[in-house]
């Protein structure tokens, strides 16, 4: 423990002071530059969860388990965590096998044309909420021109955007950029040696991913499972854009509560919100323990 020594005057000068300063600046640095962050990260992330724990609680003032059992109670809200996840798990696997190939054929192109094709999908990974319905709605509508072509030609008789395919079909279009930009830097663990040291010892294209590629890029694409599927249930625009909110999905049950559409209930929303984060820990508790054993594994 550094001490301030006195000179013989037992007086303390500026100089001993700002030694002092220094020596303590210079042992708190990295608290002090870390201090904003954590300022921001309560204020903006503990202190919202807090909040919505504590008040998932209460009703009429009183704190009880009545918000929670009105949601078990109700099939109405539990079919909108059932069509949450369902649009979550099927928009998330197929993106990710989208991406897959997706990313893999990039690896092989010029590298002008994949720099290219990068920064178009980092500018659509932005592409989505009200924008993104509105495209599709003129693009795949009832009265969409894409639409009426098909049926002109006779591909399709009947297809509705705004049901739960239609959904799926937009939460795919806004997960694939995402999957993209994070599997590509995982693809950099892959070396171009390895494929032609498998083909000298006659293994077959595809027995290289299924036993050298794919187990290689587990952890990534476990992690970019676990991050879109955190990406499509908190999606809120597009959905409610699209269906004008009559598509049942937690964050539009969220939100109706919040806003008041029939009558203003935050606290069941926040006991909406509580399940909401307990299933997003749950599944990223998963996919940790998953990579972990797929790094186990490996080594």
């Amino acid at each position: 423990m550094n001490t301030i020594v006195l000179p013989d005057s037992g007086k303390l000068t500026t100089a001993d002071l700002t030694r002092s300063i220094a020596s303590l600046w210079g042992r708190f640095k990295p608290l002090w530059l870390l201090l904003p962050f954590a300022l921001l990260f309560f204020l903006f992330q503990i202190a919202p969860m807090l909040w919505i724990m504590v008040n998932s609680f209460i009703v009429d003032n009183l704190y009880s388990l009545e918000n929670y059992q009105q949601i078990f109670d109700s099939a109405f809200l539990l079919q909108s965590f059932v069509s949450s996840l369902w649009l979550a798990f099927w928009s998330s696997l197929v993106s990710l096998v989208i991406a897959l190939f997706f990313v893999s054929s990039l690896r092989h192109i010029q590298s002008w044309m994949r720099d290219w094709v990068i920064s178009f999908t980092n500018m659509t990974a932005n592409f989505s909420g009200v924008p993104l319905a509105f495209a599709f709605i003129i693009i795949l509508g009832f009265n969409g021109a894409l639409t009426l072509i098909l049926k002109q030609w006779g591909w399709i008789d009947d297809f509705n955007l705004y049901g739960q395919w239609g959904v799926l079909v937009i939460y795919v279009y806004f997960q694939v950029p995402l999957a993209t930009l994070l599997l590509y830097p995982a693809f950099d663990a892959i070396c171009n040696d390895w494929q032609d040291a498998c083909a000298l010892l006659g293994a077959k294209k595809g027995q290289f991913w299924t036993q050298v590629g794919l187990p290689v890029l587990s952890p990534a694409i476990l992690g970019t499972f676990v991050i879109l599927m955190a990406n499509a249930i908190g999606a809120y625009a597009s959905v409610y854009a699209l269906t004008s909110g009559n598509y049942n999905v937690v964050t539009v049950r969220i939100a109706s509560l919040v806003s008041g559409d029939i009558f203003l209930e935050p606290n069941l929303a926040a006991a909406i919100s509580v399940l909401l984060m307990i299933i997003l820990a749950f599944i990223t508790l998963i996919n940790q323990c998953l990579i972990a054993r797929s790094y186990h594994a490996k080594s």
